[in-house]
């Protein structure tokens, strides 16, 4: 019998005994590095990188906030076009047709083989310095007015670093997506083959069946990889700081150097990836829990 995932948790004895543990071996470990470092900490440089004042009064988001922000932006649209891409080469997979799936199959079998760094340069120095020039990026940067640099600066990011950021924003959801589908042909393949007969009988057309029976059965099932499969995009995130995109390892990199508060700077950088990944471990904790309550599980 499975536990309820639902029941309420009890603070017993035995937490207390692992917390009280955990915080001894901290300070031990703490106290070790200030001993053997014989380092002097100091805090005070983090709010002047964290927020500033304008040029109107108003405080606004410094070199390290603004990192994060573009983090932020960063993930989510790779993990939108991540998503988009990954579900049809996962749906593709499964297909009869010889060519869908020898196509997914070279796609997946070339990204989840190579390091994402190398994947990273490639397409960078060989795909996207080709591909953006053509289309225009750039120029119609340059072209936009101050109201359409504003959006675009809430949207992605700073205009002038558009063909940065659409380039990292790219070269991740491409590398991501090779595990998406992954995830979705399993989920896919999950979906025990009576659900399937027994839809056909009902007369429901080969999309009907995908659409009402299969598809979403699948999801369900792959809404905790997929989950895991996000954070980890946020956590692979920092590797387009080597691009010049400035999010939030480029911003802590930056003030590491300029500061040389590198122990500080990074334990904040890494607070904050914390918060991130924590908050969406949450958010996806509870859309699965009510995604299991709504297919009636209990």
């Amino acid at each position: 019998m499975y536990p309820d995932p639902d029941r309420k948790r009890r603070f017993g004895l035995l937490d207390a005994l692992i917390l009280g543990a955990l915080f001894v071996f901290v300070a031990f470990i703490w106290h070790r590095v200030s001993d053997v470092l014989v380092y002097k900490w100091d805090w005070g440089f983090l709010p002047r990188v964290l927020v500033r004042q304008g040029e109107n009064g108003w405080w606004e988001p410094n070199i390290l906030l603004e990192g994060f922000l573009t983090t932020i932006r960063l993930s989510i649209w790779a993990m939108l076009v991540a998503s988009l891409l990954g579900t049809v080469l996962g749906v593709l997979s499964t297909r009869t047709r010889l060519l869908p799936r020898l196509t997914t199959l070279a796609y997946v079998g070339v990204i989840r083989n190579v390091p994402p760094l190398v994947f990273l340069f490639v397409f960078y120095f060989f795909v996207s310095s080709q591909l953006m020039p053509m289309i225009g990026v750039d120029s119609w940067a340059r072209g936009l007015g101050p109201d359409g640099r504003a959006v675009v600066a809430i949207l992605i990011g700073p205009p002038e670093l558009l063909e940065n950021l659409l380039a990292g924003m790219l070269s991740l959801a491409m590398f991501e997506a090779a595990y998406i589908a992954v995830i979705v042909r399993a989920g896919i393949q999950s979906v025990a083959l009576t659900q399937i007969e027994a839809a056909q009988s009902l007369g429901l057309k080969p999309l009907q069946v995908f659409r009402l029976v299969t598809f979403p059965q699948a999801l369900r099932a792959v809404t905790p990889p997929l989950a895991n499969q996000f954070i980890m995009l946020v956590k692979d995130s920092s590797i387009v700081s080597l691009i010049s995109v400035q999010e939030l390892t480029f911003a802590g990199t930056e003030i590491a150097n300029s500061t040389q508060r590198r122990f500080e700077t990074y334990i904040v950088v890494a607070a904050l990836y914390f918060v991130l990944c924590f908050a969406l471990s949450r958010l996806f904790a509870r859309l699965e829990r009510r995604a299991r309550l709504r297919g009636g599980e209990r």
